[in-house]
């Protein structure tokens, strides 16, 4: 992962919406979930909902996907996964210090 890429992902989760988005979005798994679900389940008015999830995008945390009238909104594992790996990658010393599953998540 490119550094560019590593310090968009870091600053658009460094606000405290946007990681609150974020993890309810990693929770929800594949299925998702829509702006008004995460809008009520967070207690986040819906235009600044709109502005979170558009930097989420920016960064490539997150994917949407259009059905019928609702735009359903998942978090990218993929990007996810390569975060954490690039943050863990040297880790003590490159010795193994955590199971593997503890680092990446197979959704």
């Amino acid at each position: 992962m490119q550094e560019a890429k590593i310090i968009r992902s870091l600053s658009a989760l460094a606000h405290e919406a946007r990681l609150r988005v974020f993890r309810a979005l990693v929770v929800a798994g594949p299925e998702g979930l829509t702006p008004s679900a995460l809008a009520e389940q967070l207690g986040i008015a819906p235009n600044a909902l709109s502005f979170h999830l558009k930097e989420l995008s920016h960064a490539e945390l997150v994917s949407q996907e259009r059905q019928g009238r609702n735009v359903l909104y998942r978090a990218a594992f993929p990007t996810m996964n390569e975060l954490l790996a690039y943050l863990t990658e040297n880790c003590c010393q490159g010795a193994v210090c955590t199971p593997a599953d503890a680092i990446s998540c197979s959704c």
